[in-house]
């Protein structure tokens, strides 16, 4: 019996290191709890524009009423009263989505305004930056290093610094006011040369070495080494520049004069200063290809930004 008690007193840990698990284990808790806090916090305003989309017109009156009111400029003008915010409509209606998908031509055309700019520029600003980031990743030397450094220059300013040069640009080229001014730009954005070319410069040489032996050349090479290895950096790539890009508002605005030709997201800003049932409608129908494109590439997303921030050099 006694060989048994101090077998058993020396399987079980010390005082101080049971200590220490409890602990961390409370702290853990806390922590899980302030995550989900602040969690449900952020996801608040989503949550409220999604509910308040199922409310009728009268509905969203009695909790709203009029927020934005013109002034004596001819400008929009925020009232300052009581606003009455609520995440269950007292009746589920269609009402708004059906104002805005049958009877509002101007949302789907917007909407469409948005496809034709994202997609041309996620799709080709994958091929240039994948070339791009290939040379940058093979070639040796010195220009090669200014080049790249002047790239991370470029992508650190914000698209307010920019927005002038590519107006005058635009404006020299003769393609002001027209879908090109948006989508050239975009393409040869210097972001995804710099998360691809990290990745690129990872993958062992002892691989290109391997297929120059066996007499592949560069186009091969990039083709059946380089991408399908980058598939992952690819995807996160897609995201991020779909994302950007079909939120962006400055450039629209900027570049073109023709309403018409405005996309989605310039619409939901100047549908906020009009019907607010409306405006929760078409926000809840904007968030949607992001979203899918989120929950879709989540882990592509996670997986490539984890891959090239754990590359030096």
């Amino acid at each position: 019996m006694e060989k048994e008690k101090i077998a058993e007193k020396k399987s079980k840990p010390p005082f101080r290191v049971r200590l220490n698990r409890k602990k961390q284990k409370l702290i853990m808790c806390i922590l899980t709890l302030f995550a989900a806090a602040a969690a449900i916090i952020f996801l608040l305003p989503t949550i409220l524009t999604i509910a308040n989309s199922f409310m009728g017109s009268s509905e969203i009156s009695a909790n709203y009423g009029i927020i934005f009111a013109e002034n004596e400029d001819g400008g929009k003008e925020y009232i300052a009263e009581k606003i009455n915010l609520k995440f269950i409509p007292d009746m589920v209606s269609f009402s708004q989505y059906y104002t805005v998908l049958f009877k509002s031509p101007d949302y789907l055309m917007k909407f469409w305004n948005s496809v034709i700019l994202v997609v041309p520029i996620v799709i080709f600003q994958l091929v240039t930056a994948s070339l791009a980031a290939y040379s940058f990743a093979r070639l040796k030397g010195r220009l090669k290093e200014v080049i790249f450094f002047i790239y991370i220059v470029v992508m650190l300013m914000p698209y307010q610094v920019t927005l002038v040069p590519n107006y005058l640009i635009s404006d020299w080229l003769h393609i002001l006011d027209t879908r090109a001014a948006i989508i050239l730009p975009g393409i040869f954005t210097p972001f995804a040369v710099f998360i691809l070319s990290k990745i690129m410069r990872r993958i062992p040489f002892s691989l290109i070495e391997a297929a120059q032996l066996d007499g592949a050349g560069e186009l091969q090479i990039f083709l059946h080494i380089c991408m399908p290895l980058c598939k992952s950096a690819l995807f996160s790539v897609a995201i991020l520049v779909f994302i950007d890009y079909w939120n962006m508002v400055e450039q629209p605005l900027v570049l073109l004069s023709n309403s018409e030709l405005y996309p989605l997201s310039v619409f939901l800003s100047q549908i906020n200063s009009g019907e607010i049932g409306l405006a929760f409608a078409v926000a809840t129908i904007y968030m949607i290809p992001t979203l899918l494109m989120f929950l879709y590439g989540e882990d592509y997303l996670v997986e490539g930004i984890a891959y090239s921030g754990g590359i030096k050099g």
